[in-house]
Parts: C-alpha cells; structure tokens; sequence
C-alpha cells in the first residue's frame, strides 16, 4: 500500500498528492501535522529512507532555530523534536511497501512505484 505523509497548506505536498492521484493506484493519505506520527511509525520511515534523523528536519522552522538548532542531539532526540513538532519533517514522504522517498521533486515518487 502506498501512503503519502501530507501536509495540505505545503505546495510540494500538494504536488506529491496530485502525481500520485494522476498514477490511479490506491494510496492513503496521513494528515500527519493533525494526526500525529508516532515515533515507533518516524523512526520505520527515517530507516527505510536510508538517512540520518535530521536529515528528515526542516531547519528552517522558528521551532528549530528556536528550540533546538546548535544543540548537541543524538538520533533519538532529533525523532523526539519531530514527533513533539511534526510541523518540522520535512514533506511530503511517500511510502511504497519497504520503500520510501522524500518527495522533493514530486516526480521521485516514480522511484518507488
């Protein structure tokens, strides 16, 4: 099953859910600035991505640059950060199965199809 973790108010979000829609395969869709990740489901998604935690941040966000940014964080902190604030993963994420993208562009979904 195909799931797109999806921020609706972010464009590039926008643009995975309309690629996906144009594929006409079934996907879910998590709304997961209202719904909450856990970090149990975070941590599953940063490994199948092959990246480190904060690689998965938008550092750009006030609550970083206010709260965290030149901070020593271990892994476990930086998933604590997004789950607490899941405005800063970084979006959309589409997963297919065992695998997983960071859909930026929204044409990196293809990869995983």
């Amino acid at each position: 099953m195909i799931t797109i973790y999806h921020n609706p108010r972010c464009s590039k979000s926008r643009e995975g859910l309309h690629l996906l829609e144009l594929e006409g395969r079934p996907f879910t869709v998590v709304k997961y600035i209202d719904e909450g990740i856990t970090k149990e489901e975070l941590t599953r998604i940063i490994t199948m991505l092959g990246i480190k935690p904060i690689e998965l941040v938008r550092q750009k966000e006030k609550v970083w640059i206010d709260n965290f940014k030149n901070r020593q964080l271990t892994d476990n902190n930086v998933i604590d950060a997004m789950v607490s604030h899941p405005n800063l993963i970084e979006r959309p994420v589409v997963v297919n199965g065992n695998k997983a993208v960071i859909a930026r562009p929204a044409q990196r979904i293809k990869q995983i199809l």
